[in-house]
């Protein structure tokens, strides 16, 4: 690199730094696992956040297209996140539409979380692109944190995480970790155009991270599988979707048991063990029975 091109780069980037200073940015799903981590982090680093939730104000809800606008009113950037899946039906059509009202509203740098193995996701990812965004991706393995936030914590607190995954391993990811890379992605430009894909250090089966939640919280905790068509009726009578189950198939057929080094290429250093996750929130009583 010549002198000159150094001097460009640098001043590339200085650029960058500054309009990430001067920025507003939509955090969807700003209460969740891993938006909430994106909104702290945002906000420690001095940075404008508005928070995108149907209880936010404005309210924002993937359901009401006429919420988007108000929620996009003067923001420059966007974590995109999707519930239930972006594996869902009708999540396509709706990314697309709100990647595209996004940056017709001067939104032009769209993050979007997206899951390792999933077509349906990547389907997503490419009506995303197709709006001519400024656009990262961030495809993530299964989250620590679904045993301390999420739909694990109940099972866990039981003593029994009932499931239908045999005996398929996940490498498991911290949702910090996550938030970390997507920070990164909002306020440095060489990520723009890239997709990273996520996981922790190591493959997990569900018998392993009993054990390992049993060690942390000293009580026994224990795996135990169960049919799809069982779990299935577990999420009807929580009234919770049933496409849920599908998911699991992600982790039967071993599309995702292999490791990745999307953490380290972004932030420079090792993802968090699930071993320390289990520890830390032990720690805070959160599985106290």
């Amino acid at each position: 690199m010549t002198k000159t091109q150094s001097t460009q780069s640098t001043q590339s980037t200085q650029d960058a730094q500054d309009a990430f200073a001067a920025s507003r940015t939509l955090v969807i799903g700003g209460t969740g696992k891993t938006g909430r981590r994106v909104a702290d982090k945002l906000t420690a680093l001095g940075r404008a956040v508005r928070i995108g939730s149907r209880s936010a104000e404005p309210a924002f809800d993937w359901n009401e297209p006429a919420s988007w606008g108000p929620a996009l009113e003067g923001v420059d950037r966007v974590y995109v996140t999707y519930y239930p899946d972006l594996s869902f039906p009708g999540a396509v059509e709706q990314i697309g539409a709100f990647a595209t009202a996004a940056v017709a509203a001067g939104a032009r740098r769209l993050v979007l979380l997206s899951g390792r193995g999933e077509e349906a996701a990547e389907r997503s990812e490419d009506a995303l692109k197709a709006s001519g965004a400024d656009w990262t991706i961030v495809r993530s393995a299964w989250f620590n944190q679904n045993f301390d936030e999420s739909f694990f914590l109940e099972p866990v607190l039981a003593g029994e995480i009932a499931l239908p995954t045999a005996d398929a391993v996940e490498p498991f990811v911290d949702a910090d970790d996550i938030a970390d890379v997507v920070v990164a992605a909002l306020s440095d430009d060489r990520h723009i155009g890239r997709t990273y894909e996520l996981s922790g250090p190591r493959l997990l089966s569900f018998t392993d991270v009993a054990a390992e939640l049993s060690k942390a919280t000293g009580r026994e905790i224990s795996y135990v599988p169960v049919s799809n068509e069982a779990y299935r009726a577990v999420l009807r009578e929580n009234g919770l979707p049933e496409e849920f189950t599908d998911l699991f198939t992600l982790l039967l057929d071993g599309r995702n048991a292999h490791l990745v080094d999307g953490v380290e290429e972004v932030l420079g250093r090792k993802p968090r063990d699930f071993a320390d996750f289990a520890r830390e929130a032990a720690a805070r009583g959160v599985w106290d029975a």
